[in-house]
């Protein structure tokens, strides 16, 4: 089913016993049915309701790809600043917003859910809700709109989404900070994590001993930070199409098997040194470390099952379980999709 309006998401939605939100599947196993259920796709559902841009917020529908909004944001030097994934794949807004995944953007300026102003959706009875409001102050009381980030549909249906956005960087540099080892790795992301330099982005390689940062500003203010982190760190900038190549692998997991399992895990720095042992220990298994050392990204190649993860995360593509690792529902979590969803028509969120 592919509704084309918030009406006819609400008639679909009523329609059946138990429904499955399903974007445009670049998350692939968040997008698969469990038994049961009817898919209610959101492709359909598009388009930028509202920009204002000297406010700095647009709405629009869950369904709106991400590449159609960035070209928009750019053409008033505009943008969303946590980097979404996947957007040159045909990613969504609202698939976003679901599955809560942020790019190498998040480690400075934060992630979906601090973006995210308003929404509205459809619940399991059938009702549709708007939560949030359409500027950056809103009236005080439960963020319910931060709550659906990362909510897997287990909540109800997104329609129609409020963001905040930034102005562009007027121009940004990478570099490639050497490491020995996955030891010093850890080392360095905690040097840079804590260094007075603001990065917009600070990742790590698995298959090779390097640190990866981004700087974003005035051209004029950059040279001498680049010079200030060459000069304390060994390494060396990136030319800017290695860059532009780097970070078009980052954010569209160009590193990652094609067509094997991807899986995103939750992790502290000091889990660096465990996390690539683990993937080294996983036949042909690829991996990269995200958001100064807070998210780890593990794929195996085709036909190839994820093993157990020692860590919580959730796995976007492949065979298994949507949930890895240890897991706890906090009691908020249980009290909200009782009072949104009391019927269960929507995915609970230990399936």
């Amino acid at each position: 089913m592919s509704p084309t309006t918030p009406e006819e998401l609400v008639a679909a939605v009523r329609a059946h016993p138990r429904v499955l939100p399903v974007g445009a599947g670049t998350k692939a196993r968040l997008a698969a049915a469990a038994p049961g259920c009817t898919p209610v796709s959101t492709r359909a559902l598009r388009g930028i309701v509202e920009y204002e841009p000297d406010e700095f917020t647009f709405t629009a529908r869950a369904g709106t790809p991400l590449a159609e909004l960035a070209a928009v944001l750019a053409e008033r030097g505009q943008y969303l600043p946590f980097d979404p994934p996947l957007a040159a794949a045909g990613a969504t807004l609202g698939g976003t917003v679901a599955a809560g995944l942020s790019g190498p953007g998040r480690w400075r300026f934060g992630g979906v859910r601090d973006f995210i102003l308003g929404a509205r959706f459809v619940d399991g009875e059938g009702r549709l809700l708007r939560v949030g409001g359409k500027v950056v102050k809103n009236a005080a009381g439960f963020d319910l709109p931060k709550f659906l980030v990362g909510s897997a549909g287990c909540c109800g249906v997104l329609a129609e989404l409020t963001f905040k956005v930034f102005p562009r960087p007027a121009a940004t540099r990478t570099l490639r900070l050497t490491a020995r080892d996955a030891a010093d790795q850890v080392r360095l992301l905690r040097a840079c994590a804590g260094g007075r330099w603001e990065l917009d982005a600070l990742e790590a390689a698995v298959d090779e001993p390097a640190v990866f940062v981004r700087l974003g500003a005035g051209e004029t203010a950059l040279g001498p930070l680049v010079a200030e982190l060459l000069g304390r760190f060994p390494g060396r900038e990136l030319a800017a199409a290695e860059a532009t190549e780097l970070w078009t692998a980052v954010t569209g997991f160009g590193w990652a098997h094609p067509g094997g399992a991807l899986a995103k895990v939750l992790l502290t720095s000091g889990d660096v040194p465990a996390f690539v042992a683990w993937v080294r220990a996983q036949e042909g298994a690829r991996a990269w470390i995200g958001a100064g050392g807070n998210a780890g990204y593990v794929s195996l190649p085709p036909a190839r099952p994820l093993p157990a993860s020692p860590w919580a995360g959730v796995l976007l593509r492949g065979d298994g379980p949507r949930w890895l690792g240890p897991r706890r529902t906090a009691a908020v979590m249980t009290a909200v999709k009782r009072a949104l969803d009391p019927a269960g028509r929507f995915p609970d969120f230990e399936d």
